[in-house]
């Protein structure tokens, strides 16, 4: 029993590569016949060169290749830190049919985990809720890869009701306890029960310590766009539950529509702002968007940082 458990927990793994490696390998594909092709997806091997600096480095074949001047580089050069922060309280389960929040998030971690190794930096793994459940070293090994994906498989099977989130909290050990000047990029509906001005100015606070420890911060914001942000639901009674508290509510759509959107683009907008003023990135990513977004968002960042 015990071995054939374990066989589908390599076949698990395996299936989780497999799917990082199309999401990667297509993103790339699609990258070089786009307006970004300027993006070099090998930035441990190479990045564009600035005028005045010395031509010993510069890859002529690749001038030759794209008309452009790129630079080798080596890897101690080049080597970024990475820490991916996922969200495993309960609301991340939604919905519970199809494509969950949890589920698109696992398979974005572990496409940038991915893409990290194949530039050679180094990455780490923290799964939260209310607290901190798991985190890794940053590291940039194969064997490295497969530990978290295994992390991954575990923090994607071992879903709990009932499970509140405190991002703040978890923000704040984070940027303690983490290299300085590391990429911390979250993935989070950002969604807590009672989100007064009080959490609110507590989350800008964890904000505000991860931009003091010098750290680069992207945060996508994980959401069913159609049902949680457009409230897209048929004008017939509805019984909802939060899935993190187990509150439970019956109402008609229609009747709270135009109040709930108020309500919910408030509290986004705030997040906004405060994300603007310091300087982190805070990216929407739908789950029904797909990954190519998330991908994007990242090599943007990552060339700025470069």
């Amino acid at each position: 029993m015990a071995t054939l458990q374990n066989d589908q927990h390599i076949r698990q793994l395996a299936n989780l590569e497999l799917l990082a490696r199309q999401v990667v390998e297509g993103f790339i594909t699609g990258l070089h016949q786009s307006p970004f092709h300027g993006f070099s997806v090998e930035f441990a091997e190479h990045r564009l060169y600035n005028n005045g600096e010395s031509v010993k480095n510069i890859d002529w074949k690749l001038l030759a290749r794209t008309d452009k001047l790129f630079v080798k580089q080596f890897e101690e050069e080049t080597n970024l830190r990475a820490y991916l922060l996922l969200d495993g309280s309960s609301s991340m389960n939604y919905p519970e049919k199809g494509l969950s929040k949890m589920q698109f998030s696992v398979y974005a971690v572990a496409s940038l985990m991915y893409l990290f190794k194949k530039q050679r930096d180094a990455f780490g793994l923290c799964t939260f809720s209310n607290r901190i459940d798991f985190l890794s070293a940053a590291r940039s090994t194969g064997k490295h890869l497969f530990y978290l994906f295994a992390e991954l498989e575990t923090a994607y099977q071992n879903t709990r009701l009932n499970t509140t989130t405190d991002i703040a909290n978890v923000l704040h050990h984070i940027a303690a306890e983490v290299h300085q000047r590391s990429l911390i990029i979250v993935f989070s509906d950002m969604l807590e029960n009672n989100m007064d001005e009080q959490k609110l100015n507590s989350l800008f606070a964890a904000i505000q310590h991860l931009k003091f420890a010098k750290h680069e911060v992207i945060i996508f914001n994980v959401t069913d766009k159609k049902h949680e942000l457009d409230f897209d639901f048929d004008n017939r009674p509805h019984h909802f539950i939060d899935m993190e508290s187990g509150d439970e509510i019956k109402v008609q759509p229609n009747r709270v529509r135009e109040a709930y959107r108020a309500s919910l683009q408030h509290y986004r907008h705030q997040l906004q702002l405060k994300c603007a003023q310091y300087n982190i990135d805070l990216v929407d990513a739908n789950i029904g968007a797909g990954y190519n977004e998330v991908l994007k968002a990242y090599l943007v960042k990552r060339n700025k940082m470069i």
